[in-house]
């Protein structure tokens, strides 16, 4: 598709239909990247995502499982 530019004050702007807004699931915020001589503009990612794909909790070790509940409870006297 084949738009212009436009002046934003002392910067530029596009047009971008909302149909490439939804299809993309461009929100109210973008990050623009530059990629050779061309711009890609992106949705913005939550830093999180995708941390927890693929985690398995019964692999997951817990280090303070072999310590007794009452290891100090010998050591002082109340």
């Amino acid at each position: 598709m084949r738009t212009s530019i436009r002046k934003i004050g002392n910067s530029r702007g596009i047009l971008i239909p909302s149909v490439f807004l939804t299809d993309s699931g461009i929100g109210d915020q973008v990050d623009i990247l530059m990629e050779g001589n061309a711009l890609l503009i992106r949705p913005v990612q939550d830093l999180r995502a995708g941390w927890f794909e693929g985690y398995d909790s019964s692999v997951d070790v817990d280090p303070l499982g072999n310590l007794p509940v009452d290891a100090d409870a010998q050591d002082w006297t109340w």
